[in-house]
């Protein structure tokens, strides 16, 4: 258990650093929590209540001990969205008891995706479908918020597009205090924010809202309010389970298992590598991060992951372990118990206002550039996430992400790079003939790297490259070396594509060599009988070795052969 290893070397010193960075993670979540609620489609308290026993459960259970969890703007996006596919508009009992299963299910999904050591999942959605993915989000969240910003009675819907012509239409009525707050909250938040990024931006804006609301009777003007919020701790349920429902939450609560890991590990990889003093484990990650989804659901809690924002806080403000998150729930806590009655007359506009301000970060202007600059494939792979995104919708945004993620690591892993060498004058070095002008072919000698395992994904490929290598030969070739030092693995495709190239080679009079070998390659070729047909004395360890074999014409005892090709495992297996 992660606790375990660094509560028994709690040192005196760390607590000034805990207590000051959970206090000030504990102030943030008080107003970030309803806004998120809030844009979950549930009633802000919910957004509180998925802030409190989450921060407990990820102290014991998590390996960033500056992760700050809760709910965050993607995954309440993803709520809101799922939400309203299974059901349209829902009553708020009904909406709250969906999140709440939803919740469960993600939870166990990732305890038992932590179980099995699936953790390595992260790695299959890579860095520019995620950017793409949140930048859109960011535009969806701001565009989903426009009936709490301008009091417009705007339908439920994350379609940007309809939203847009339905605002547009809706103009003229637009409730001119509401939008008057909305900007003059967004606008303070900004201020506050480049002034000193010390002061709770949030909570400032959301007392000020508060008493201003009281005390002018917006309420009683038509802004809108958040109401009645339940004083007292989320009391235990039991979420609904039954195969039905389970049927209707599962690809929502798999949806919210993905991009809450995903998230929340790239901020904690963020954290290890600034602190440097532990390591993140993406296996563990994934039990305590279910643990707090589904340890939460019992206290009505709705799905939550790693807050970048609020990491960031507690890092800066000197949290060193898990006890900072534990005061932070404590804060909020008490906040529940004595606070909550007084949040009656929050303007929603406030909220919405918090929610606006903290989704600009999401969209990734610097990376798109950066893409653009350095790599306009995955600048076209983060461009095709993100309007799949806007036009399919979140979810199938998510899905478009993961199956474009694939699809490029299938396509790259399908035609790999190969290099024709040549050796570098006054040297053992052999280089790509394409990179390096100096570098010589040797007369009737092909030599050819490849720099990938060599599988059913790319062995169609390697035969035809090799083939049109030799056919665009304008000169007697001898022999054909192969460079394997790049692949690292040969299954029975890439063994059928070598024996088929054996009889192509053979068939035209080429000798074929094969230099640097790793053992696990070597071990293959012996398995598929490859070993004894490309021969003893045509295996080398390196490429000069094998050209030096070749140009002293096979001399009996050549200086350039040893033994050390051929060795193998498998004879001590079969032995």
């Amino acid at each position: 258990m992660p606790i375990l290893s660094w509560l028994p070397a709690y040192r005196k010193a760390y607590l000034r650093g805990d207590m000051q960075a959970g206090l000030t993670v504990g102030v943030m979540l008080v107003p970030q929590g309803m806004a998120y609620g809030l844009l979950a489609g549930l009633p802000p308290v919910y957004g509180l209540y998925a802030s409190l026993i989450p921060l407990f459960f990820y102290a014991v259970l998590g390996t960033s001990r500056q992760l700050s969890v809760g709910p965050t703007a993607v995954v309440s996006l993803l709520i809101a969205a799922g939400i309203q596919q299974l059901g349209g508009e829902l009553p708020p009992g009904q909406m709250v008891s969906l999140a709440i299963s939803v919740a469960f299910v993600a939870g166990a999904i990732q305890l038992l995706m932590g179980f099995l050591k699936l953790g390595v999942l992260v790695n299959f959605l890579s860095h520019p479908v995620i950017a793409g993915f949140t930048s859109a989000a960011a535009f969806i969240i701001a565009f989903s918020q426009l009936r709490n910003l301008t009091g417009l009675p705007l339908p439920r819907s994350n379609n940007i597009f309809f939203l847009s012509g339905e605002a547009f239409s809706q103009l003229h009525a637009a409730h001119g205090l509401t939008l008057g707050i909305s900007l003059a909250s967004f606008m303070l938040l900004r201020g506050i924010k480049r002034a000193s990024r010390a002061v709770p931006g949030a909570l400032v804006v959301v007392l000020a809202g508060t008493f201003l609301s009281a005390g002018l009777d917006w309420e009683g003007q038509g802004v809108a309010v958040i109401g009645q919020v339940p004083a007292g701790l989320p009391g235990f349920v039991w979420p609904e389970l039954g195969a039905e429902r389970l049927g209707q939450v599962f690809p929502l609560a798999f949806t919210v298992c993905i991009i809450s890991f995903i998230e929340s590990v790239a901020i904690a990889k963020t954290l290890e590598r600034k602190h440097g003093d532990y390591r993140v484990d993406p296996n563990q990650e994934l039990i305590a991060l279910g643990a707090t989804k589904l340890g939460g659901a019992f206290f009505q809690a709705f799905p939550t992951t790693g807050s970048f924002s609020r990491s960031a806080v507690n890092s800066d403000a000197g949290a060193r372990t898990g006890i900072a998150s534990m005061i932070s729930a404590v804060i909020l806590a008490l906040a529940l118990v004595y606070l909550a009655p007084w949040f009656y007359h929050l303007p929603k506009a406030v909220l919405a206002a918090i929610i606006l301000a903290a989704v600009i970060n999401l969209v990734d202007w610097r990376e798109a550039r950066h893409l653009w600059a350095v790599d306009r494939r995955d600048w076209l792979t983060m461009l095709a996430t993100f309007v799949a995104t806007l036009v399919l919708g979140i979810q199938n945004g998510v899905l478009s992400g993961v199956l474009l993620s694939l699809g490029i690591m299938v396509y790259r892993n399908s035609k790999p790079h190969l290099a024709v060498l040549g050796q570098l004058p006054g040297s053992r070095r052999y280089r790509s003939i394409s990179r390096f002008s100096q570098a010589r072919q040797h007369d009737e000698v092909l030599i050819v790297r490849f720099d990938a395992q060599l599988y059913f994904g790319n062995a169609s490929y390697f035969l035809e490259s090799i083939e049109k290598l030799i056919a665009g030969e304008g000169r007697t070739l001898k022999l054909l070396l192969l460079d394997a030092s790049s692949i690292h693995d040969v299954d029975s495709s890439g063994a059928m594509v070598l024996s088929e190239l054996l009889q192509l080679l053979e068939s035209r009079g080429i000798l074929f060599y094969i230099s640097g070998a790793i053992g696990p390659v070597r071990d293959a070729l012996h398995r598929h009988g490859l070993s004894g047909r490309i021969g003893e004395r045509h295996q080398f360890v390196q490429v000069h070795d094998a050209v030096s074999y070749f140009l002293e014409e096979e001399a009996t005892e050549p200086s350039g052969w040893s033994p050390a090709a051929l060795q193998t495992n498998e004879r001590h297996k079969k032995s």
